[in-house]
């Protein structure tokens, strides 16, 4: 990863920060290395999955699982937060609702769901950025055109409760916050 790879995964990272602490049992999908675990932790339990995760771990409370979301390596109900950081916008539409409904099923009651989404226009930023190898980046076809306004409905309709929704970088990236409700 270049600089401002880092810069941007940093970023994004941060928005994490105010909804995990050293009790939280942490899912990150989407892991890459782990980056957000050595930012943010440590934690109870940390398992990032990712198809490029590391093999495994120094630390005795995090696991690496490579692949893909959902994953039969991935208890339900065991994690008080899910992240998704510029995740979202790689999941087939097709795939999305299931999506949303394993990442409420891997949540306690009462547990958060923290996800970044950009906004359309930094897939054309992003291109440029990459064309002037000032960035690695990624594959921005493989954004599906997903709509960040979409993100509330889908989560929304897998059972959450929407408690925040912020733009952040300028505007150019979305943050949103749900909430698995407890049980009344």
């Amino acid at each position: 990863m270049k600089p401002l790879d880092r810069t941007l995964q940093w970023l994004r990272i941060r928005q994490v920060r105010p909804f995990v602490d050293a009790s939280s049992r942490v899912l990150d999908i989407g892991c890459f290395d782990g980056t957000l675990a050595e930012e943010l932790g440590p934690f109870a339990s940390y398992v990032g999955v990712d198809p490029d995760a590391p093999p495994s771990s120094e630390h005795p409370a995090w696991r690496f699982v490579r692949g893909t979301f959902p994953n039969d390596d991935v208890p339900s109900a065991a994690f008080d937060v899910v992240t998704a950081l510029a995740v979202l916008e790689h999941i087939p539409t097709t795939e999305q609702r299931d999506f949303a409904e394993r990442c409420f099923a891997a949540l306690v009651p009462g547990g958060r769901m923290v996800i970044t989404v950009p906004s359309p226009l930094v897939d054309h930023i992003l291109e440029v950025l990459m064309k002037l190898r000032i960035l690695d980046g990624m594959e921005t076809t493989q954004h599906y055109g997903f709509d960040p306004i979409a993100t509330r409905q889908l989560f929304v309709g897998a059972g959450f409760v929407l408690e925040k929704h912020e733009r952040f970088e300028l505007g150019l990236n979305h943050l949103f916050v749900f909430r698995r409700a407890s049980p009344s």
